[in-house]
């Protein structure tokens, strides 16, 4: 039966099943009546004929009538004396029986501090109040939406559980902000959602959740809800010892890893690992090999597999590509159990366009520039975050806060940090915008960064902050109380080009540019470097690390030996990624795993073995690591022996003991070269990178030498040295 509204405004019903009513808890759920009593107001579209209001006080149920034919209904209760729970009852259009709790009976879900914090910026736990929330509210389990769309018409959440329905669960707006909230009493685990919106130009849009904790991945896009509070972490050894190291006197060897094709299983039409199927084998294959740290490519969801996960999507969702986000802190956890740091990638830079993404998310330019001369990367076919905006700053800054509570990671590399800092970054004359000092600087980005990296160090002490960055741009890695960006360290892409130019020449060449291997020593204390061969330097044509090598089969493993000890004997913390390690012939494909059958192979193993040694030598001895920042850490002792293509220098601990690296970085055999050393004693080989066992010719020095009292080099002391062809060789001495 339908009948003649008795409470409520037609405008206000038609308004409602229309969608476009600015304040449905004006209208919806329980209010007062002037005469008295109560009426409870409940749109039900998918109700068949009747619904009932039950009082869960006294278990009385009362009839709703339907007064609109497409499923508005209103109780009266003149004798209700107050508010009171009930369960809103009926009949679906499957004969299903429902009973819900009223969404629209209850009150405000986010508190005036939180709202006030969020306008002027310094939310730092956005992550607790926004997205969806799993929540109790006056004893009813639910979880709390909060999405910020402040020009939106209309926000209303929609899933699985409602029929997607848009008209069910509008979202009421607090108009200091713009924040739209609403808590959906029932609602479990796993329900799959998004935000449907109407834009300032009333078009109709959905919209994935930007806080969402869960989602689903490629061309499905849907957010889903998960409770970040079951899992139980076993890390606290872990955490407490990360609070004590310091890691710029520490040794910090990095595996990169992109998760989905490290190793994929063929038989399983070649799918990739699972977070614990990784668990499994990578975490005990990078124990093996002696690495301090887990470097991951972006793990926060994105939609294309092709971008590898710089084109995030869902920021606060660890890509379900793998599992969930408690079996990626499993991963994590079990990491640390081992002794292992875990790294993430993080991009603040920039984000896709996809419609279902953070691009223009309330109708408008929200989260990036409206200008493309300052909201659009050209090159990426990308969107800039407004780093301005205080509400969008407060985002990023809470979202890097969030990974390192909530996933227990160890640090972040912050990838294109360039691209931020200038205005005119891959742009032409005419094409940007200066700053408001007519400046190319960005700002608002320079202010950003800083205040992230204060707030991460200070709330999490122990963890390391890395910024991708390949410009001469100063202090990137120094504190923000002298000026720097606040970074605790930087990669060293300068290093990273000189020496990949200056290894990849003909042997027969390389003393015209002997500079291009020495020119790093130079500014090496201007930041906190780290050495990194990255996945960047093995795509897009660049070929791999092994084809990058010149001369025959022989010469091209004898080179990455060499180097490889090279690289692990420069100041600098370390990175290679995964691949590197066996030696692949081929450039790395994001689609396919690593050619693992090559470890069958002598010279490959060889490799392999090398970098297991290598970081063994490096982790277990302070000389290597220890002064990694400081001039003290490092001496030339050969640095100008060009025709030869000749490199001698040592390493030094602050408790004095050393380090000698000779590299002969050509095919001919030096014999009798002579190298200072800093006193008497038996001078032990300790790594020869052509020895027999990394499939070498097994040129050296029969295990050490005797040093003589012959002044050399500016030492006291000399060795006369083999020395090996495209070799480099450590020395120690031993004590008396």
């Amino acid at each position: 039966m339908i009948a003649e509204p008795r409470a409520t405004d037609p405008t206000d019903i038609q308004l409602i099943i229309d969608a476009c009513h600015p304040d449905v808890f004006s209208v919806l759920g329980p209010h007062k009546l002037e005469a008295g009593g109560l009426v409870v107001r409940a749109f039900r579209p998918d109700a068949t004929d009747s619904l009932e209001v039950v009082d869960l006080e006294t278990g009385t149920s009362h009839e709703a009538l339907r007064v609109h034919s497409d499923g508005f209904f209103e109780c009266l209760l003149p004798d209700a004396a107050r508010r009171f729970p009930y369960l809103l009852k009926w009949r679906d259009h499957q004969g299903r029986l429902q009973e819900l709790r009223d969404a629209f009976s209850f009150g405000l879900t986010l508190g005036d501090q939180d709202i006030h914090y969020f306008g002027e910026g310094t939310h730092w736990r956005l992550f607790d109040q926004f997205g969806a929330q799993k929540t109790t509210i006056d004893g009813v389990d639910g979880f709390q939406f909060a999405v910020w769309a402040p020009n939106a018409r209309r926000v209303s959440v929609v899933g699985d559980w409602n029929g997607w329905d848009g008209r069910i669960h509008p979202l009421r707006k607090r108009v200091e902000t713009g924040v739209w909230e609403l808590f959906v009493p029932g609602l479990e685990f796993g329900c799959h959602y998004k935000f449907e919106l109407v834009g300032a130009d009333n078009r109709l849009f959905l919209k994935s959740d930007p806080f969402a904790f869960f989602s689903q991945n490629g061309p499905a896009t849907a957010s889903i809800t998960f409770d970040l509070k079951r899992y139980r972490w076993d890390d606290e050894d872990w955490i407490r010892q990360r609070r004590e190291v310091n890691p710029y006197q520490s040794p910090v060897s990095v595996y990169e890893v992109h998760l989905g094709s490290w190793k994929r299983r063929p038989e399983e039409h070649n799918r990739p690992l699972s977070y614990l199927e990784l668990a499994d084998e990578l975490i005990p294959y990078v124990k093996e090999l002696g690495f301090t740290h887990i470097e991951l490519m972006p793990v926060s969801e994105f939609p294309f597999d092709g971008s590898w996960g710089y084109q995030v999507g869902s920021y606060f969702a660890p890509t379900s590509r793998f599992g969930s986000p408690d079996d990626f802190r499993q991963f994590v956890d079990r990491c640390h159990q081992a002794g292992i740091g875990v790294i993430v990638d993080w991009v603040p830079a920039h984000f896709p366009k996809d419609a279902h993404g953070l691009a223009c998310f309330d109708g408008t330019a929200l989260y990036e520039h409206a200008d493309p001369r300052q909201g659009e990367h050209r090159d990426w076919g990308t969107l800039i975050f407004n780093f301005g905006r205080t509400e969008v700053a407060n985002f990023l800054i809470a979202n890097a806060l969030f990974w390192f509570e909530n996933y227990h990671i160890d640090g972040m590399r912050v990838d294109a940090v360039a691209s931020m800092l200038y205005l005119d970054y891959s742009r032409e004359d005419g094409e940007w915008i200066p700053n408001e000092h007519g400046g190319r600087e960005n700002t608002a980005a320079i202010a950003f960064m800083r205040r992230l990296n204060e707030l991460v160090y200070e709330k999490f002490p122990g963890v390391m902050m890395i910024a991708e960055e390949s410009t001469a741009w100063p202090g990137v890695s120094k504190p923000t109380s002298v000026g720097g960006l606040g970074f605790g360290f930087k990669w060293n892409m300068g290093w990273m080009n000189d020496s990949l130019s200056y290894i990849g020449r003909e042997a027969v060449h390389r003393k015209y540019h002997h500079g291009e291997a020495t020119f790093s020593m130079i500014y090496a204390y201007d930041e906190n470097f780290f050495l990194v061969l990255s996945h960047d330097e093995v795509v897009h044509g660049k070929r791999s690390l092994l084809d990058k090598m010149p001369g025959d089969r022989w010469q091209k493993f004898a080179n990455l030996r060499m180097f490889y000890a090279w690289m692990f004997a420069h100041p600098g913390k370390k990175l290679l990624f995964m691949g590197a390690e066996i030696a692949q012939w081929k450039e790395w494909d994001h689609a396919h795993s690593l050619d693992w059958h090559l470890l069958t192979g002598r010279e490959h193993k060889g490799v392999h073995d090398l970098v297991r040694d290598l970081n063994q030598l490096y982790t277990g001895s302070a000389a290597l690591h220890s002064q990694d920042h400081t001039p003290g850490g490092f001496l030339w002792l050969d640095v100008d022996n060009a025709d030869n293509s000749i490199f001698a220098f040592v390493r030094r601990a602050r408790d004095g003991s050393e380090v000698y690296v000779v590299i002969n970085a050509t095919p001919v055999p030096r014999h009798g070269y002579r190298m200072g050393v800093s006193g008497p004693g038996f001078y032990r080989e300790i790594l020869n990178t052509d020895s027999r066992v990394y499939c070498g010719s097994n040129n050296g020095n029969s295990g050490g030498v005797d040093a003589e009292p012959v002044v050399w080099q500016g030492q006291s002391h000399s060795v006369q040295l083999t020395l090996p062809p495209l070799a480099t060789l450590f020395f120690e001495r031993q004590p008396d």
